[in-house]
Parts: C-alpha cells; structure tokens; sequence
C-alpha cells in the first residue's frame, strides 16, 4: 500500500484525501455502464451519513442512450451503488430523479441501516466517525471519491481497512492527502458541460492539444472525433471559455 502513516495526516487543521476504486469488467453492473459508455459521467453534490440513514444526491450527464442504460442499473432498489466489498445489500434504499433532460439525470437517494451494507461512507464513518464530508465521482472504470476530515484521525486505518474488504477485479490506490480546499470546486465546473463539451475536451486532452508544443490542431481533432472543424472549435472554446468563468466566479 501507499506510504501513510498517522503522523503524515495528523496536522492541526482540516484535511482532505482523496482515493480511488477501479473496476474490471463483470465485476459491477453500474461500474460496467461506465466502462461501456464513454460519454457517461457522475457526481455527487451532496453526501451525509449517520450511523442509521445516508441520502445524496448524484448528477449523471451523457447520451441518452447512455442514461438509459445508467437509469436502468441505478435506479434499482434490489442493489448498493455505493458497495465495492460484498454483491449483495439487504438495507432498505429509496431513489427518485429530481431532474430528468436529455442529455442529464439528478437522482436523491435515501438508504437506511448503513451499518448493515458495507458501502465506501460506512468505512470512512466507523474510523472517523463526525466531521466528515464526502464527495464521489464515477467515469470509465473510477469511482473517486474525496473525504474532508478533522486533520488529527489517522487516514492509514481507513484505507487498510477498505483494502482488506476488496472483493475480486477491485483495486484501491492513494490519491492524495492534502489539507482542505477548493471543495467541490471542479464537480460545479463540471456541471454545466454538456456531453459534446466533455467529448471534445477529452480528445483534446487525450491527443495532446494542450502539451507545449501542441501534439495536434483543430483539424486534427475534428477528424479524429469525425466532426467539422468549426464544430470541435466551437465546443472546445465555449467549454474552455466555461471552465475560466466558473472557476473564477466560484473558486478565486
């Protein structure tokens, strides 16, 4: 495992760290929508759990093919989609979509007896047990999740404890541990792109448009994404153009 011992995360202040799950596929059947839709993201806005109830609420963007392939699986009641240790839950779970676009979900989840399903808060919860805050965010195999903490509980007990409990074709690394800031900042960015913004970003990213010098050009991108030039132009602007304002207006 990661290098973490107490002394790294015991500081007088309040911390955060971050971690992430990956998932094989045919291990989870939410994470395996995920992997099979490219355009598909998640996110949570808000986490709160106690030792009797959890409720959250979650914001999903992509194709609508892909929602409805992620309405399907999530919106089940039979499962956990907070779960990486056991397949099978038996606590009592509640979901309703808040908000249903084309190309957008908002969902509120209720989940009651959390001490009865091994999910990724009830693990962070037993060891630190108040004055926690936790964010999550699922994309292709990840489910990362960020926790915000009093700085003096030990974070190693945590993540060898989640460790120990990993079922097959799961893996658990260490992003960080840093002290608290920019809180949610990048989920709110995130928000307000829209599935094509997020394609051609990613593209933009992924075939090095943004190295120094630039890997590829505008033309590059728009045959690689099959799209006309001034279309990836247009969508790499404006969502750059929203990534600036947003986090300017929100985080500085």
């Amino acid at each position: 495992m990661p290098n973490v011992s107490a002394d790294s995360a015991t500081v007088d202040e309040t911390r955060e760290f971050e971690f992430v799950l990956k998932f094989e596929s045919g291990v989870d059947e939410l994470m395996d929508v995920f992997i099979q839709s490219e355009s598909l993201s998640s996110w949570s806005s808000s986490i709160f759990v106690s030792d009797e109830y959890m409720w959250r609420l979650d914001h999903a963007k992509g194709t609508a093919e892909a929602l409805n392939a992620f309405d399907e699986v999530f919106l089940h009641e039979g499962r956990c989609n907070e779960c990486f240790d056991i397949g099978h839950c038996d606590t009592e779970r509640t979901y309703h979509v808040l908000d249903r676009r084309q190309a957008s979900r908002t969902i509120y989840t209720l989940r009651r007896d959390t001490e009865e399903c091994r999910s990724v808060p009830y693990f962070v919860l037993t060891h630190i047990e108040k004055g926690t805050v936790f964010e999550s965010k699922r994309v292709d195999n990840e489910y990362r999740w960020r926790v915000l903490f009093p700085g003096d509980y030990p974070i190693g007990e945590v993540y060898d404890t989640m460790e120990s409990r990993l079922r097959d074709g799961v893996s658990l690394s260490l992003s960080h541990i840093t002290s608290g800031g920019n809180w949610n900042a990048t989920e709110r960015v995130a928000a307000d792109l829209s599935p094509e913004h997020w394609q051609v970003l990613q593209a933009a990213f992924a075939h090095g448009y943004y190295e120094r010098p630039r890997a590829v050009s505008i033309s590059d991108l728009a045959s690689i994404l099959d799209e006309p030039r001034s279309t990836v132009q247009y969508r790499l602007r404006t969502a750059e153009d929203r990534i600036m304002s947003q986090f300017v207006q929100r985080t500085l």
